[in-house]
């Protein structure tokens, strides 16, 4: 290390230089001067950046999905997607009858129909809960029937490709 007497600001209280004439406070450190022949896009002493990587590309073959991970993503997919079809249901039942247009279709029959007849009401007939029942066991059947696809899907493509070898896929890194 340096003597103590050669860095002025490590002395005492940092910034006051004891003297005989009383204390003198120092004057603050000027800033690094740029020098003049250096022109403004190189600055001497900054680091350079890495010149940017090539992308690589690797080309790979699928040969192989494994039945049991198809199984479980379908099932994961087509329960969500049985979700949107009650929610949807729902949504749909709920504008359709704000609009006015089971009411619209009521006068509508009336007038086809006469009015000696006993009268039709369509919410009768199609009403929120029978809608979301109906839905649901759409929802329930679209499970069941995606996930078998699914799973069938992969069991034929794991035979297909052990006579072709699969499907090639070119993969980059940019």
């Amino acid at each position: 290390m340096s003597s103590p007497n050669s860095n002025p600001r490590a002395t005492g209280s940092g910034s006051v230089k004891q003297t005989g004439t009383g204390p003198r406070v120092n004057a603050p450190a000027r800033p690094a001067q740029k020098p003049s022949n250096a022109a403004p896009g190189n600055r001497p002493g900054l680091v350079k950046p890495a010149p940017k990587a090539k992308a690589r590309k690797a080309r790979l073959l699928v040969s192989k999905v494994d039945p049991w991970s198809v199984l479980k993503m379908s099932f994961l997919l087509s329960v969500a997607l049985g979700i949107v079809t009650v929610v949807a249901a729902i949504v749909i039942w709920t504008v359709l009858d704000l609009t006015g247009i089971f009411d619209g279709v009521n006068d509508l029959l009336r007038e086809i129909a006469g009015t000696e007849s006993g009268g039709f009401d369509l919410r009768q007939f199609a009403s929120l809960g029978q809608v979301v029942s109906f839905a649901t066991i759409i929802a329930v059947v679209n499970v069941v029937l995606l996930t078998a696809l699914a799973m069938l899907s992969a069991v034929l493509y794991n035979i297909s490709s052990t006579l072709v070898g699969g499907i090639g896929v070119t993969l980059t890194d940019d």
